[in-house]
Formats: structure tokens, C-alpha cells, sequence
């Protein structure tokens, strides 16, 4: 049953773990690596809880059933009075049980965008992790830009959160890169046995999120995730307004929206190193 908890518990005393797939219910990358893998994996110490995020919508294919899962991590205050009404709602009231048992999360997601590179997304804390998993790139900033996933959640409470990026939602690699980040979490965090290899990254640094004022944002042509945007350039049109980059960057998760309020897309910025 995709709503239950697996829980898998090594002989020896270790640390403990959780992983997530299907907040995002139609980013089946994860979901599909998960049950590849369960059926035989084994823990030799530490605790891992194996969590299905959003069995509702993984279901139906959707990406949320009533809100979007990954913004219900927020204190109360900052939600609607819709939000708090909502099975996404009540979900991550459940979820957080096992984050707050938990000391790191890696929480498997894909973009909706053809052709989309692979990134780990987290903060500068969990850089000892994110540099052995199978990733070239590293973004931050989503706590600041984009707040309340469940990366967002383990931040605040002091412990670490990683979203691995696994690539379009639609493609097989994106299953294939959900089961080697699994493995190499679970070695890196000594979960399993196993050789790991520290990558070399490149790291982005996320600046703004931009939100819709009006209820048709279009774009003015199809981005893909993390191409370079010129200052002065026209992003998109917001109602009867154009959208324009204010500086030199890239752009990420850019799509046509037609309701005030949704989030239309991301810029950020390549710097030295996470930060």
C-alpha cells in the first residue's frame, strides 16, 4: 500500500534517515525506484524510513491532488485557510512525524520540462552528502525563494533536507538516476556498505521566484531549466504586462500559468560555491 511506512532497520546502531517519492505525484521517478528496490535492499545499521509522500495523487498521476504538498511545510500563519483544509495539508502534518525522527532527508523529484538536466537541490549544509550523489550540479537558495518543501522543513528544525532533481518526469534515465541516488545516500550515510566517489560541482545560486499578478502568465518562448537569461530580456508576459530579467542569469522551472498567484518560474545566478 502506497500509504504505509516502510521502515528498514540494520543489525548495528547507525544513524537515522528518510527518503520520499511522489510528493509531487505524477514525478514517478522516485515512486518507480522504490518499489524496484525494496523488495531486496537491506540495511546493515541505522534506521531509513521509505515514504510514499503523496499516495493520493501518486495514484491518480497528478501532480497534487487539492495544494501543491511541497508548500505545505510553512508555519501555519503562512498558509490559507484553503491550504489548511486540504489532504496535502493534512499529509504533511503526517510526514513531518517521520522527518523529525529522522537527522537528513533525500526527497526524489523530476521536472516537468523536456530535456532537463539533473540537479541536486539543498543548502550549503548538506554539502558532505550532495557531493557523493550522482549529480554535476548544485542549486540553492530555495529556502529563501521558494520556501515550505520538506528540504525547507528539516532546515528549519536543525537537521538537513536534499531534493534530488532527477530529470524529465517522462524519461526512463530519470527512474534510473532516483535508484543510484538512493544507493549512494544510503553509502554515503552508512546505511549500506559501498565505494563512493566525490563528484565535481558547479553551483547555482537561486535569486527570485516570480509570481503571477495577473490570471494568464505566457511566456514569451519555451525555456528549458537553466538557460542563460540576458538583463533587459523579455521572460514573459504577465496579463497585459511584460516580465523582464533584471540582471544576468538563468532561469529554471519557466512555464505558462493561468492563475494570479502561481508560481511562473525561477532566476538564479552560477557562483564559486554553495552558499
Amino acid at each position: 500500500m502506497l500509504d504505509e511506512i516502510i521502515q528498514l532497520k540494520g543489525e548495528e546502531e547507525g544513524p537515522k534517515s528518510i527518503i520520499l517519492a511522489g510528493v509531487h505525484g505524477n514525478e514517478r521517478c522516485g515512486v518507480d525506484a522504490l518499489q524496484t528496490l525494496l523488495p531486496t535492499l537491506k540495511i546493515d545499521r541505522g534506521i531509513v524510513w521509505f515514504v510514499y509522500g503523496n499516495p493520493r495523487a501518486i495514484e491518480k498521476n497528478i501532480r497534487y491532488t487539492e495544494a501543491n504538498l511541497n508548500r505545505m511545510f510553512k508555519p501555519d500563519n503562512e498558509l490559507s485557510d484553503a491550504d489548511k483544509k486540504s489532504y496535502e495539508y493534512q499529509r504533511a502534518q503526517f510526514l513531518k512525524q517521520y522527518l523529525d525522527k529522522s537527522d537528513i532527508l533525500l526527497d526524489l523529484h523530476a521536472s516537468f520540462t523536456l530535456g532537463a538536466k539533473p540537479f541536486v537541490l539543498c543548502e550549503p549544509n548538506a554539502i558532505e552528502i550532495a557531493k557523493y550523489l550522482p549529480f554535476d550540479l548544485m542549486v540553492t537558495g530555495f529556502d529563501s525563494v521558494e520556501p515550505g518543501g520538506t528540504d525547507y522543513y528539516m532546515n528549519k528544525v536543525g537537521k538537513v533536507g536534499i531534493c534530488a532533481e532527477c530529470g524529465y518526469l517522462g524519461n526512463q534515465e530519470s527512474t534510473e538516476r532516483a535508484k543510484n541516488s538512493i544507493l549512494s545516500f544510503l553509502k554515503t550515510r552508512g546505511h549500506i556498505e559501498g565505494k563512493i566517489t566525490a563528484n565535481k560541482l558547479s553551483y547555482i545560486r537561486m535569486y527570485q521566484l516570480y509570481v503571477t499578478k495577473a490570471d494568464k502568465f505566457t511566456l514569451a518562448k519555451p525555456f528549458k531549466d537553466f538557460d542563460k537569461i540576458s538583463k533587459n530580456q523579455v521572460i514573459g508576459i504577465d496579463g497585459r504586462n511584460k516580465v523582464v530579467a533584471q540582471r544576468d542569469g538563468v532561469i529554471l522551472f519557466a512555464r505558462n500559468v493561468k492563475r494570479i498567484g502561481d508560481e511562473a518560474f525561477l532566476l538564479g545566478e552560477y557562483v564559486k560555491g554553495p552558499r
